[in-house]
């Protein structure tokens, strides 16, 4: 679960004093097990919602709880731990370590968690993408879909509470687009997790199958750069969505340094 109250960040600024003038979010509530479409332009601060969500970096006003967590009570060492077991990274830009195999790259999560490492438990992630057989070939030795399956193989290892996904249709075809979208809610649903996709891709929201009572099976959330009155909100909802249903949208308000890159301690391969 995700929770947000008047949730702001400010980017620090030495030409405008200690802070510069924040970004703000709209509020959500975003239940356990559940789907968040995060999208918006460059530059409308989804890098700086994930790294809020994730607490890499803290938050300058507001609340904000994640699986539980009241991420503004985690500092350092604490927050370091806590992610690592909490939240699941599937970067835009994949971070695979070239000179170690796909088995060595997912054993670096039991490091980062502190924890022995688990051969069987790294082979039934990768056997459940279906690349257990890539074990021990190296990242240049993957074609584009199995570079990314064992990136979510990692991000999943620990069966986190949360994933983070961040463009992960970026630079796909419209059939490869597709499959990564149903692997991502796949391995969502079976393992109970929070997803996030962060994208501006008009095409992932089509491509999130319909909740049974035909609803859609998502809850949208779109940042911009300016604040909107509510019937532009509305119209930028149904445009974005296809006509959705109406009251789903959001619009978070960027601030005049909201601009396209990620805070300094953002994780890697998160782009705005």
């Amino acid at each position: 679960m995700i929770r947000t109250h008047q949730l702001a960040y400010s980017y620090p600024d030495a030409s405008q004093g200690p802070h510069s003038r924040p970004i703000t979010f709209p509020d959500v509530d975003v239940p356990q097990g559940t789907v968040l479409l995060l999208s918006g332009p460059s530059g409308c601060g989804k890098s700086t919602w994930l790294a809020l969500v994730a607490a890499l970096v803290a938050p300058s006003a507001g609340t904000l709880t994640v699986a539980g967590q009241a991420i503004g009570a985690l500092k350092n060492v604490a927050a370091d731990a806590w992610r690592a077991r909490v939240i699941g990274f599937l970067p835009q830009k994949l971070h695979l370590s070239a000179a170690l195999t796909v088995q060595q790259n997912l054993g670096l999560v039991y490091w980062a968690a502190g924890l022995p490492e688990d051969p069987a438990r790294s082979h039934a992630a990768l056997a459940a993408l279906g690349v257990d057989e890539l074990a021990q070939r190296l990242p240049n030795q993957l074609s584009g879909g199995q570079a990314q399956r064992v990136a979510l193989a990692r991000a999943v290892l620990l069966k986190p509470q949360v994933i983070l996904a961040d463009e992960p249709t970026a630079s796909l075809d419209d059939d490869a687009a597709a499959d990564a979208v149903a692997l991502l809610l796949r391995t969502a649903r079976e393992q109970g997790a929070t997803l996030v996709i962060a994208t501006h891709d008009a095409r992932v929201a089509q491509l999130i199958p319909l909740q049974n009572d035909g609803q859609i099976g998502f809850q949208p959330l779109y940042l911009v750069r300016k604040q909107l009155s509510k019937a532009e909100q509305l119209e930028f909802g149904k445009a974005a969505l296809g006509q959705a249903p109406a009251g789903h949208a959001a619009a978070a308000h960027a601030g005049s340094n909201a601009g396209p890159h990620a805070p300094a301690s953002a994780p890697p391969g998160v782009s705005a």
